[in-house]
C-alpha cells in the first residue's frame, strides 16, 4: 500500500512541476523585464532584427540583432537586451558590448513557446534606448511542447 501511495504523491509532485513550467509569461511581464534592465523609454530605431516570420520549429529559431553604431569611446552600444513574450520566461539573452566590439551584432537561436512576439532594446553608453520588435509565428512548439 506504501508503494502505491508513494507512486501518486510522485506523480502528483511531477504533474505540478510540469504544470508550473507550462506557464507563460504575458507581454507585461517581458516588458517589466526590459524596463528592469534599461531605465527610460526606448524609441524606434538603429536596431535591425532579422527573424523568420514563420517558424516551422520552435526549438530553434535563428535570429540577427544588430545596431547602427560608431562603436568609438565617444558612442557605442552598451547591451543589448532580448525578450519574448510568451515563453516560460520572458529573458531571452543579455549582451554587453565595448568600443573594441568594432559592431554591435549578435547571431543566436531561440526557443518559442508559441507564436509570440521577440523585443529587442539597446542600450548606449549615454543611456539613450532604442527598441525593435517582430512577431514570429510558430507552428511546432519549443518551450511548451
Amino acid at each position: 500500500m506504501n508503494t502505491l501511495l508513494t507512486r501518486r504523491t510522485a506523480l502528483a509532485a511531477i504533474a505540478s512541476v510540469i504544470a508550473t513550467r507550462s506557464a507563460l509569461a504575458t507581454p507585461e511581464q517581458a516588458k517589466e523585464w526590459l524596463a528592469a534592465q534599461a531605465k527610460g523609454t526606448p524609441t524606434e530605431g538603429k536596431i535591425t532584427l532579422k527573424a523568420p516570420e514563420i517558424a516551422e520549429n520552435g526549438n530553434a529559431v535563428p535570429i540577427t540583432v544588430s545596431v547602427e553604431s560608431e562603436m568609438t569611446e565617444k558612442s557605442y552600444v552598451k547591451a543589448i537586451y532580448i525578450a519574448a513574450d510568451g515563453n516560460p520566461n520572458p529573458p531571452v539573452a543579455t549582451y554587453e558590448f565595448t568600443p573594441l566590439a568594432g559592431k554591435a551584432e549578435v547571431q543566436l537561436r531561440v526557443r518559442l513557446a508559441q507564436t509570440e512576439k521577440l523585443i529587442v532594446v539597446a542600450e548606449m553608453n549615454d543611456g539613450t534606448l532604442y527598441t525593435a520588435s517582430r512577431e514570429i509565428k510558430v507552428t511546432i512548439g519549443g518551450c511548451g511542447g
